[in-house]
């Protein structure tokens, strides 16, 4: 697989169709923001295209025409991609592990927390990015999808709950779609179960409104405080999917051919 730019890319269409919620926005989310990275088996007339944003990967085409090491630089990420891929997958990587996930959609109203003294909770602006910086190591995936904090801070699809200069909880748009908003959520360890995260999302979910689309939510079946904060926070079950998590490319070994003397 080859990189191409945006120029490049074919009416996209019948690879990644829009307005659904769900693995979609991720392809809408890197032709509108320009963060991510667009791959073709070729880049005229492509038979096999993806595109990739913060470890994510959808995966479309004719996985016939692939060569064996093509789908390599794939490696530990999560891979949204029809069944047809499946085999090409397993050829390529030492693992690859299924992830069922479950698609939720803004529908009801939020069950609004009480105001906390000394918390504000506002929308983020280009001010916030050494606050973000600050972030432990494990969230900071947040900012991922927008290509850094920077841009995170700076794309008015963000808000937070602040202690005077330290961030406690974040809420994004995660994938930006024409339709729908896919959001995301931190909140640091030691100040959980205190509806920071709610709060968050409650303001996030009314831009995400105000910019007339919905807000969606993804999470792993197994996440069961995700799937609880999804259902307080006004989202229902829309449908289900798999994604499957890569592990390391094989080794392939390459015999030398003995030439005649």
């Amino acid at each position: 697989m080859i990189e191409i730019s945006p120029q490049e890319l074919p009416t996209l269409s019948r690879w990644f169709p829009t307005g659904s919620p769900g693995p979609g926005t991720l392809a809408e989310h890197v032709l509108t923001t320009g963060s991510g990275v667009w791959w073709a088996d070729r880049p005229d007339r492509p038979r096999v295209l993806a595109v990739t944003c913060a470890d994510h990967v959808l995966l479309r085409g004719d996985p016939s025409v692939l060569t064996p090491n093509a789908l390599s630089r794939f490696a530990n990420q999560y891979v949204e991609t029809p069944a047809r891929f499946w085999p090409s997958l397993g050829a390529t990587f030492e693992r690859v592990d299924p992830w069922e996930r479950m698609v939720y959609v803004h529908q009801a109203k939020s069950l609004l927390p009480r105001p906390m003294r000394g918390v504000t909770v506002r929308r983020l602006t280009p001010e916030d990015a050494p606050a973000l910086c600050e972030l432990h190591s494990e969230n900071i995936w947040i900012h991922a999808s927008w290509g850094g904090l920077v841009g995170l801070a700076a794309s008015g699809h963000g808000w937070a709950a602040f202690r005077e200069d330290r961030i406690l909880s974040v809420a994004c748009t995660y994938f930006l779609g024409s339709t729908y908003e896919e959001i995301a959520v931190v909140t640091v360890p030691d100040r959980r179960r205190e509806h920071l995260a709610l709060a968050c999302i409650a303001g996030l979910t009314g831009d995400v409104q105000a910019r007339g689309r919905t807000a969606s939510w993804c999470c792993s079946r197994d996440n069961r405080p995700s799937r609880r904060l999804a259902w307080s926070a006004g989202f229902r079950l829309s449908r289900e999917y798999v994604h499957h998590v890569t592990g390391r490319a094989r080794v392939r070994t390459v015999r030398a051919t003995a030439v005649p003397a």
